[in-house]
């Protein structure tokens, strides 16, 4: 039998958050989910009794946060893996967006995910063991119109996350970016919010794409189970990849990018040489 580890998951309301937290516990490991409305913090803990713990936390609350840690640190005496689940999507041109709404995005994608690994830090290298799960998208490594707030912080949170795994990697903590494609969960449903401002000139590139989106929900190709099952299998990994895509979809997108990259660079590598200081 492998040792019992204690999970710390955001965002546990619905979702793959909420899938992840069920079966991790199911496996025999302690799942402490947070959410942001009390009413359900009863559900949460009555999922699978003495191994769901529920606490009330937002994100972007970091007293709230500071509590919470005290609380669980008191309770179990460590987090053996931190997922930073919690978050939501966004849509709209990039010109449609209100400051209100690209803060708000950040505050809860990026702001909030780059706290709370702050916080699980100083106890995971006492213990030289820990796993820090970054939810993130495809969407954190290639853009599409109409997404591009929501790009911005995915590619935040990959960017702070990639250099985590390096500074950490000597200390005994494992960083896994999951980068999943479109999954059948509440994600394009009533997770996701648009621009509140809508210009007319984008109605035949940006808005189709919204409303593709958005007819798509509930028939998107991924299984949130499946995909559960193998972020589970990372952290059981003895190495596990910085990088986990999930789906055929976000693979393809990601090596397409990929492709793209690589041919900018060979067209133009000729003379981006030349910029360097010759010897």
């Amino acid at each position: 039998m492998t040792k019992q580890k204690i999970w710390f998951i955001t965002g546990v309301s619905k979702g793959l958050g909420r899938i992840l937290a069920e079966q991790v516990a199911k496996n025999g490991d302690i799942a402490i989910g947070s959410l942001r409305n009390e009413n359900e913090l009863g559900s949460y803990k009555d999922l699978v009794p003495n191994f769901t713990f529920a606490v009330l936390m937002d994100v972007t609350n970091h007293l709230q946060i500071d509590n919470v840690f005290d609380e669980i640190i008191s309770k179990f005496g460590k987090i053996d893996v931190l997922v930073n689940n919690a978050g939501f999507g966004f849509m709209g041109a990039i010109e449609e967006l209100s400051m209100a709404e690209i803060k708000n995005q950040f505050d809860t994608n990026v702001f909030g995910a780059m706290y709370i690994t702050q916080k699980v830090l100083p106890s995971m290298r006492q213990n030289k063991f820990g796993y820090i799960l970054q939810l993130s998208s495809m969407a954190g490594f290639r853009s599409a119109p109409g997404v591009g707030l929501y790009n911005a912080s995915k590619y935040a949170l990959e960017g702070f996350s990639e250099a985590l795994f390096h500074e950490v990697k000597s200390l005994g903590i494992r960083v896994v970016i999951i980068e999943p494609g479109p999954f059948r969960t509440e994600f394009a449903g009533t997770s996701l919010k648009v621009a509140q401002n809508r210009i007319k000139d984008y109605d035949s590139t940006t808005h189709l794409r919204i409303d593709q989106i958005l007819e798509g929900s509930g028939k998107q190709i991924g299984d949130p189970f499946k995909a559960v099952k193998l972020i589970i299998r990372s952290v059981d990994a003895d190495n596990p990849p910085l990088r986990l895509v999930l789906g055929k979809i976000a693979i393809n997108a990601i090596r397409l990018k990929l492709k793209e990259v690589e041919q900018d660079i060979l067209v133009w590598e000729e003379l981006s040489v030349q910029t360097d200081y010759d010897n």
